[in-house]
């Protein structure tokens, strides 16, 4: 096995935060002059500082070295059905400005990425920064993603955006990689690295406008062989007597989506006679305690409970963890829970932790600007740099 590079030492700086040179050393297995010039040539090249009062030159004493996380920004957008929030972060993806509006992502590309440019924009502008600043650029969506060429691949909601250049959008602005993600596959990453560092496999279930799934396996997104993984929202599930099966945005009929998605909701309310126009609408009556709402909220606990637990009797994550607009509502919890212990066996519940979110609406934003980071300083994009110089 080669040695450690300036690129994995980087690494070790941005995940354990400042470290000596004799850290540096115990935790690589390089020698001193060895270790040294690795953090030479990372200082020389503005990718790590000394912390205060540390000098580079030899025969100092030991201080410590940081990564260099405010020499530029990255830009960030969470992408939803009906609304975005766009952020301006740190380059170790910590928020520091966000702007957010409603949006219908069904309007398309042009004038969905029109908005989110002007609030990149404006973000650069209030932070006192220009596009030169910006070292990455980031976005989930609301639909399948091809990770590789950052292009949404068939998307059931995002009308106009298949097979949509997303990265090109950006690049006659920016002159930095552009990271495409599903959402829920993002939020499922911010989850696991903020709230539960320690748990290697996380079940992230997404339930707003639609349903969706992200799963995190030994601690990095699982995207399935052509990042289609997690779809979870358009299992099929069959209930007894039911004569007619509702149709589902994919054009099936009885996906979970279509029975516990909030555009569901907002269906069954509208046929009850509620006044209801949008998922937010629906979620209000949950919590004022209309007893339709609450019923409609509680059936779709269960039949999305059935499908966690075939997930969960296939993968055994340690954690399910619950987030969107409809999380809020214990029934739905509820319901997810009764049927994931009822029905997945014993030694798959023993020790699973079902939850929500930690981080709420800030979950997209964290976990994609956490992706970006990733993605920007992965080892082999530095080295790559350094020899080009």
């Amino acid at each position: 096995m080669s040695a450690p590079l300036p690129g994995d030492v980087l690494a070790l700086l941005r995940a354990h935060g400042p470290l000596t040179r004799a850290d540096v050393m115990e935790r690589t297995g390089l020698a001193r002059a060895t270790a040294n010039q690795r953090l030479d040539v990372l200082v020389a090249a503005g990718l790590a500082v000394p912390t205060e009062g540390e000098s580079t030159a030899r025969g100092r004493p030991p201080g410590r070295f940081r990564f260099h996380h405010d020499r530029g920004v990255m830009l960030i957008a969470d992408v939803g059905a009906t609304s975005f929030r766009a952020a301006l972060t740190d380059l170790l993806g910590e928020i520091r400005l966000v702007r957010s509006t409603a949006i219908d992502v069904g309007d398309g590309p042009g004038a969905v990425l029109g908005a989110v440019s002007a609030f990149f924009d404006e973000l650069l502008a209030e932070a006192g920064y220009t596009p030169a600043d910006v070292l990455g650029i980031g976005l989930d969506v609301p639909g399948p993603v091809d990770f590789a060429s950052g292009r949404v691949v068939n998307p059931p909601i995002m009308s106009g955006w298949d097979g949509y250049d997303i990265p090109g959008w950006f690049r006659p602005t920016y002159d930095c990689p552009v990271v495409v993600e599903n959402d829920v596959n993002a939020v499922a990453l911010g989850e696991q690295r903020t709230a539960h560092p320690d748990v290697p496999s996380l079940l992230m279930i997404k339930v707003g406008t639609g349903v969706g799934a992200g799963l995190i396996w030994r601690g990095e997104i699982y995207r399935g062989a052509d990042g289609a993984a997690g779809d979870i929202g358009h299992i099929q599930v069959s209930v007894p007597g039911e004569e007619a099966p509702p149709l589902c945005r994919c054009g099936n009929h009885g996906c979970v989506e279509a029975r516990a998605g909030g555009w569901a909701l907002v269906r069954d309310l509208r046929a009850t006679g509620h006044d209801v126009s949008t998922v937010d609408d629906a979620a209000d009556l949950v919590r004022q305690g209309d007893a339709d709402a609450v019923g409609h909220v509680r059936r779709a606990g269960r039949l999305l409970g059935s499908a966690v637990a075939d997930a969960v009797s296939l993968l055994n994550p340690r954690a399910v963890v619950l987030t969107g607009q409809l999380a809020f509502a214990e029934q739905l919890m509820a319901g997810v829970r009764e049927m994931v212990y009822s029905r997945s066996l014993p030694l798959a519940t023993a020790r699973i932790d079902i939850t929500r979110s930690a981080l709420g609406t800030q979950g997209g934003l964290v976990g994609t600007a956490l992706l970006v980071a990733d993605h920007v300083f992965a080892p082999e994009r530095i080295e790559h740099r350094l020899r080009r110089g």
